[in-house]
């Protein structure tokens, strides 16, 4: 008794603080295009950067496809990487997504972003212009492993079904 049982509509667990748990990463970054705009978050507390178009280009209907510049080049931290990631809004609307997602940037990586977007639209094209949002860049931890020669890996539940294998 005394509890408030998780059914009850008007019960709402304790929430932590999010702002307490996010960990702020510093990434350097030049502007290669002086006009170029800087990553951005739509909202406090998104996971993905908003990347912006440096160059307006055209993308053919049902497959064309573009690498886009942003104009900017960013050192990510030894231990991180960053993903290139579509925008489901463009996607949705539109058609547009990245081609080579999630496009990865390591760490060493100092030259400028680019972004590949293809356009699968069957019968529009897409006009993309200088400034647009195109993708979003993700930063998150990595692991580096050793890979361990053996002759036999250990038995699992799933075992070596792929591809399909547990069902539609």
């Amino acid at each position: 008794m005394g509890r408030t049982p998780l059914c009850n509509p008007g019960y709402y667990p304790p929430v932590s603080d999010s702002k307490a748990s996010i960990t702020q990463v510093t990434i350097p970054i030049v502007r290669l295009d002086p006009e170029a705009v800087l990553p951005s978050y739509a909202k406090e507390g998104d996971a993905g950067a908003d990347l912006y178009a440096a160059r307006g280009a055209r993308l053919a209907p049902a497959g064309g496809r573009a690498l886009i510049p942003t104009g900017i080049a960013i050192e990510i931290p030894s231990g991180y990487a960053g993903f290139v990631q579509p925008r489901s809004g463009l996607a949705f609307k539109h058609g547009v997504t990245c081609l080579n997602t999630p496009g990865l940037i390591d760490s060493g990586y100092r030259d400028e972003l680019k972004v590949i977007l293809v356009n699968l639209d069957p019968a529009e094209p897409y006009e993309i212009v200088r400034g647009d949002r195109i993708a979003q860049l993700v930063i998150q931890r990595v692991e580096q492993v050793h890979f361990s020669p053996t002759f036999k890996l250990s038995e699992s539940e799933r075992g070596i079904g792929g591809f399909g294998h547990s069902g539609r």
